[in-house]
């Protein structure tokens, strides 16, 4: 008999699963409405904060085309009843090759709706020796 999945990892998939295919089948500046108004992002590197500076970067990546493969995603909640989201996967942007990525993502509750406050962006390709 299969365990019922916590809340809390029903919240984190679905953020996940509304989050990759705003950014892959819509205009960017739609992902803006995931955020808190006072939301972090780090972009490989470079941060972001606030809702109109994360719209803003999102918005402005240089690509036309992308799609995301998500290969797994871990799910936590934290002591202060917000959830933790760790994605792995590849994506592919235009004709360029597949890329790994992993990014984290931290909910919190905000209205009665959850809102992502923190962003963090790297590609899977710091590290490789050229």
């Amino acid at each position: 008999m299969a365990c019922e999945k916590e809340i809390w990892q029903k919240i984190g998939e679905g953020f996940v699963q509304e989050y990759y295919n705003q950014f892959d089948n819509t205009n960017r500046t739609a992902l803006g409405n995931l955020y808190s108004p006072e939301a972090c992002l780090t972009w490989e590197g470079s941060p972001f904060q606030g809702r109109d500076a994360i719209t803003s970067k999102l918005a402005s990546l240089p690509f036309k085309r992308i799609k995301h493969i998500i290969t797994e995603q871990d799910c936590q909640p934290t002591v202060d009843g917000c959830i933790l989201i760790m994605v792995f996967g590849q994506l592919q942007a235009d004709e360029d090759q597949p890329m790994a990525f992993h990014q984290v993502f931290m909910l919190k509750s905000v209205n009665c709706s959850w809102a992502c406050t923190n962003d963090v962006f790297r590609l899977g390709v710091h590290n490789i020796p050229v």
